[in-house]
Formats: C-alpha cells, sequence, structure tokens
C-alpha cells in the first residue's frame, strides 16, 4: 500500500474520475478539489505528499495556485494541462512546478511521474540538503571535495560544468527551466545567455553520457529546460 496522500486538482469530472479511479487501484490515498481556493486549503489543513493541478480552474489560473502554495510549501506539483504550448509549460515550471504533462496522458505515463517524484521524496527525507555526497547509478559527487566519479572513475569538469551538474543533481527529477538554470548558475537570465547554456550542456553530455543522442542522465525538454533522469 503506497501511504503518499496525493491532493487531484481537476474540475473537469471525467478526468478527475480517471486519476482517482487510477490513483486507488495503484494503493494511493487521495483528495480532490474542483477550484483553486479549494486546492490551497486542502494544502494547508491536509499536508498531501503530491498535488496533481489542472491550470484551468474555474475561481483562479493554476499557475496562481502555485505561486501562492510556493511562498509556504514545497510540495511536489505535476501539472496536468491541456496547454501545450512551450511558454505554458515554462511559466508554470518558473512559478514553481516540478513536472508537467499534457492532456490527453496515457495513465502510465502518470504514474510513472508519480513513481519519479516519489523517489525523490524518499531521497530527500533519507538524504539531507547538506548531505555530502550524491550516487545516481554509477555517477557520484562528493560535493565536499568537489570531485566527480562515474563509473569509479574521477571526471574533469569545467567549473561551470560543475555548478550545472550539481544544480541538475540536486534537483534529480525535476524539470529545471532555462531561466532558473541561467539565475542559478551565471546569476543571469538573458535570452542571449541560452545558447551559452546549451553549449555547456553538450559538452557535459559529452564527458557524462556513454550515448549523447540517448541520455541516461540528462533529459532535454526542448524549449524549455533539462532534468536529471534517476537511474
Amino acid at each position: 500500500m503506497n501511504k503518499l496522500l496525493i491532493l487531484v486538482v481537476e474540475d473537469d469530472i471525467p478526468v478527475k474520475n480517471l486519476i482517482t479511479i487510477t490513483l486507488k487501484s495503484n494503493g494511493y490515498r487521495y483528495l480532490t478539489a474542483a477550484d483553486g481556493e479549494t486546492a490551497v486549503m486542502e494544502t494547508a489543513s491536509r499536508n498531501p505528499d503530491i498535488m496533481l493541478l489542472d491550470l484551468g480552474l474555474p475561481d483562479m489560473d493554476g499557475v496562481e495556485v502555485i505561486r501562492r502554495i510556493r511562498s509556504w510549501s514545497n510540495i511536489p506539483v505535476i501539472v496536468i494541462s491541456a496547454r501545450s504550448e512551450d511558454e505554458d509549460k515554462i511559466e508554470a515550471l518558473d512559478a514553481g512546478a516540478d513536472d508537467y504533462l499534457t492532456k490527453p496522458f496515457s495513465v502510465e505515463e502518470l504514474l510513472a511521474r508519480i513513481r519519479v517524484t516519489k523517489r525523490r521524496l524518499d531521497q530527500m527525507a533519507g538524504h539531507s540538503a547538506a548531505s555530502p555526497v550524491y550516487e545516481n547509478g554509477s555517477l557520484v559527487i562528493d560535493y565536499v571535495s568537489g570531485c566527480v566519479y562515474l563509473g569509479g572513475k574521477e571526471m574533469h569538469l569545467t567549473p561551470i560544468e560543475y555548478k550545472l551538474l550539481c544544480l541538475l543533481a540536486r534537483n534529480t527529477g525535476k524539470v529545471l527551466t532555462h531561466k532558473y538554470i541561467l539565475q542559478n548558475v551565471w546569476g543571469s537570465s538573458l535570452e542571449n545567455d541560452v545558447g551559452s547554456l546549451r553549449v555547456f550542456m553538450a559538452t557535459l553530455r559529452k564527458k557524462l553520457e556513454s550515448l549523447p543522442d540517448s541520455p541516461q542522465y540528462i533529459q532535454t525538454h526542448v524549449g524549455i529546460g533539462y532534468r536529471m533522469l534517476k537511474i
């Protein structure tokens, strides 16, 4: 039995029923909210572990829900929306969403996204944010020494590559937008800097991935950003 409590924020009854039946049949506990105000109140009073959030709510935009709860909560938010434009995804992710699933979606993909988020929660519970060592498959980062190992061999990274890798590692499973990465690595988020980011990511991938065209660790979300995959 999965002990996670998942808040489903969805006003479309057929979609809500599909999600809740899927959750129930896979052993998850759940709550529902049909509008943004209820979602905020349920998050505050019931403290769910994960939120599945539609953006088109009757009382407020889902992005506003994310902004409001991010002022006091780090609950993982997986957006499930019919909005498929990159701009919509970027706005939600920049507001604090952890993942974005576009309607129509398969229940298998939804469950996979929930499992990824659960692994991230388990990792956070088992290792504090100040944990000195990060392990993911054959990748090991020793934050104290500043050394990175892949398959037991030390990697030689530039300072920027190391910062990029650490930022992705500390947010494993979460999509990081170009803007977020630029602000946290370079201290700015100018549109012209995205090209430089892509160049550094390409060189990092060549060192990290045995098959750069079939990445095992770093996943590209075209036009949006990058995600460190949990091995």
